[in-house]
């Protein structure tokens, strides 16, 4: 009698021990707060010498440039490692759109690495704070960004920037939201739309995590993986003289975002595997 071997079905990979998984995540997480700080001093340092000798036509766009490719590798390094999921795609129909005033809702302090990782010529209104920066200041300053502490001014130059062409990113709450799905919405972004004769597109963000939220410190771990939604939400026109887009941006926040964490979309993160990149194409 001749017995038939069959060959033995391969069992599941087990899923790795708690232990494991929050000493791999501690590791990941420093690890990319260090590939940051080392990368934007580096660039900051270059970036402070280049604005010193390249005329601003050739300065600016070659900052806007770097800072998209810089934040995108960095994003690139967290998804690798794990560390962060967002696809970011849907960003990507703004790329070549020029003159358009983006004005997104402002969960956590990486809102703006992810929409600077995928579009090229952005200018950005900043904290005045952050041209003292080591880590950041020669940057801005080469990309042509504009403090937040001189309004007027800060109109005036937003708006010539917009006409030549740029987009203009900037927060409507004017900082980190504390209350979410969003803050009270500021007007100086309608003031700088309507100086420029630009549209104003609303993008949304939403977060699964507190890190960086306001009041969260940049080296308190928080649970990993982060998981970033980005979408396009509707474009407003800034009309008539007695319309400021201020009521219908916030209206649409309101009704576009969820008012508390977790969404249903965060789902995802149940089934998040601990090394390496999502599966998805993003960033």
């Amino acid at each position: 009698m001749v017995t038939r071997m069959t060959k033995a079905e391969p069992s599941a990979v087990p899923a790795p021990p708690h232990w494991l998984r929050s000493l791999y995540y501690r590791v990941a997480f420093y690890f990319c707060l260090f590939v940051w700080g080392l990368s934007c001093l580096s660039w900051s340092l270059l970036a402070a010498v280049l604005h010193r000798i390249l005329p601003r036509r050739i300065g600016e766009p070659l900052g806007q440039y770097a800072i998209m490719l810089g934040f995108r590798w960095l994003i690139g390094v967290m998804r690798a490692t794990g560390v962060l999921k967002v696809d970011l795609r849907a960003l990507d129909a703004l790329r070549h759109e020029p003159s358009l005033v983006i004005a997104p809702n402002h969960p956590t302090m990486l809102d703006a690495v992810l929409i600077l990782s995928r579009l090229p010529r952005v200018v950005c209104i900043t904290k005045a704070a952050l041209w003292d920066n080591w880590a950041l200041g020669g940057g801005i300053r080469l990309a042509g960004y504009m403090p937040n502490d001189a309004p007027l001014p800060m109109i005036r130059r937003a708006a010539i920037a917009v006409r030549a062409g740029n987009q203009l990113l900037i927060f409507p709450e004017g900082s980190r939201t504390a209350t979410p799905p969003i803050d009270p919405i500021h007007r100086s972004f309608a003031v700088m739309a309507k100086a420029a004769g630009a549209p104003v597109q609303a993008v949304l963000i939403e977060a699964d995590s507190p890190y960086l939220a306001k009041g969260w410190p940049l080296f308190r771990r928080p649970v990993l993986p982060l998981v970033f939604r980005v979408r396009l939400g509707e474009r407003f026109i800034i009309g008539a003289a007695n319309d400021d887009g201020v009521a219908r941006l916030e209206r649409h926040y309101r009704e576009s975002l969820p008012a508390s964490r977790p969404p249903a979309w965060l789902a995802i993160r149940v089934a998040a595997p601990v090394p390496g990149p999502s599966t998805g194409k993003a960033a």
